[in-house]
């Protein structure tokens, strides 16, 4: 099993190029399924979870093609040709989707264009149950016939998908994609409300619409669709990673450096960017993307509510906690979206961070420093809120389990080392 050793103490200095969006590139892939045309998708990052939507696709019969690509690589090439014209399976298997949570995003796509799907009820990170009752309630809505069979979703549409008005009771954004990806292809008009804000779904409403989808309301809480007959092929490129933006500023701060983040959008993330000045550091657009930097000027701790977009993002919550642990004064963090995203909090008190959680709630009281110690990875943005932590550490920091690294950071150990960071992977 391999692991990550860190040598802390060095401010970062350079830059770092930030990739196209996991979170953005799964569901674009998984739309591949709603036509029989070619779905052409640039700026797709080298990632674990975009290898299993590919071979979850393979399995499907979506033919797929790279350019530039290392031989035996199905995502190296950053551009990805998905062509679904003669599939008819509609069975997404268990020993696929198990792997990755947004597995689940191809039920959508297959109801619309298939009137069939079986689903492996999906696995991922242990941060939670995250059911998936929002979208198999917003697809009945739309007119299908749903059941669970031995750990399989059983959904069919005999008489076609009609356009609905869904009301989504919280907000979610695997269900606002799901329901949209169907609507696309439904008869008559679809509202979804308390839709999903999430840049990633206003990144998959344009790809649909470039497609052919007729969507009004993007980016907003209310998403209006007109249901065409198909889509067509088309040629998108997948919005920068706000996730992989934030965790690199993060570092930038907790070092004492100075890093211009390639290709990050501000707008993407302004909640991020708005506690990160709150905290000391200084955060500028440049030509190329973006400016972070924190010289001589102390961290200061911060109190965050992590919710929907524009809120704090859930997935930042981990390396903002790493970050508070070595701020002046106390702060408290707030976890709304998951129940169970506090793992990482065991660990970082193996380094000497002073965390205390309750409930939803973490207590973070800001200590002078942290030394590196052994310490394990328990899910993606754990993982990587060790990694920063330990470039913070005096001495050395050795994690394991980083294998949840690799389905959410391309090159992270090379992305540091370039900005002077000590750190390397032993392969195990």
């Amino acid at each position: 099993m391999d692991r990550i050793y860190i040598r802390g103490g060095r401010p970062l200095k350079g830059k770092i190029h930030i990739c196209g969006a996991k979170n953005a590139a799964l569901p674009l892939m998984a739309a591949s399924l709603l036509t029989d045309g070619t779905l052409l998708l640039s700026n797709l990052p080298d990632l674990a979870d975009i290898s299993t939507m590919a071979h979850l696709l393979a399995e499907l019969g979506v033919e797929i093609t790279m350019k530039g690509g290392a031989p035996g690589r199905v995502n190296s090439g950053r551009v990805l040709g998905l062509t679904a014209e003669t599939t008819s399976a509609t069975t997404a298997p268990y020993d696929l989707v198990r792997k990755m949570r947004a597995s689940v995003l191809v039920l959508g796509p297959l109801l619309a264009r298939r009137g069939r799907a079986r689903v492996s009820l999906p696995g991922g990170c242990a941060i939670g149950t995250r059911p998936v009752d929002l979208h198999l309630k917003a697809l009945t809505a739309l007119g299908a016939k749903i059941g669970i069979d031995e750990g399989y979703i059983e959904a069919t549409a005999p008489k076609g998908l009609k356009g609905a008005h869904i009301l989504f009771p919280m907000v979610t954004v695997g269900g606002t994609e799901n329901a949209l990806m169907a609507a696309v292809l439904a008869e008559g008009e679809t509202v979804l409300a308390n839709a999903a804000r999430e840049p990633e779904v206003a990144d998959l409403a344009r790809c649909l619409v470039a497609m052919g989808a007729e969507i009004e309301g993007i980016g907003t809480g209310t998403l209006r669709i007109r249901g065409v007959e198909h889509l067509s092929g088309a040629k998108y490129t997948v919005v920068p990673d706000r996730i992989e933006t934030g965790t690199y500023a993060v570092a930038a701060a907790i070092t004492g450096g100075d890093v211009e983040l390639v290709d990050a959008r501000l707008e993407l993330i302004g909640a991020v960017a708005d506690t990160l000045t709150k905290a000391g550091a200084e955060v500028c657009e440049t030509p190329g993307g973006l400016r972070v930097a924190r010289t001589g000027v102390p961290l200061k701790g911060v109190d965050v509510t992590t919710g929907p977009f524009p809120g704090f993002p859930t997935d930042m919550q981990a390396q903002l906690m790493a970050l508070m642990a070595v701020a002046e004064g106390d702060s408290e963090i707030t976890e709304t979206i998951f129940e169970n995203r506090f793992t990482h909090v065991p660990e970082l008190c193996r380094m000497g961070a002073d965390i205390t959680v309750h409930g939803g709630s973490a207590m973070v009281r800001g200590v002078p420093g942290l030394s590196g110690a052994p310490v394990m990875a328990t899910d993606l943005r754990a993982s990587v809120s060790l990694v920063l932590a330990g470039l913070a550490a005096e001495g050395e920091t050795e994690i394991t389990r980083v294998y949840h690294l690799d389905r959410g950071y391309e090159r992270l150990e090379e992305k540091l080392s370039a900005c002077g960071a000590d750190v390397k992977r032993v392969r195990g």
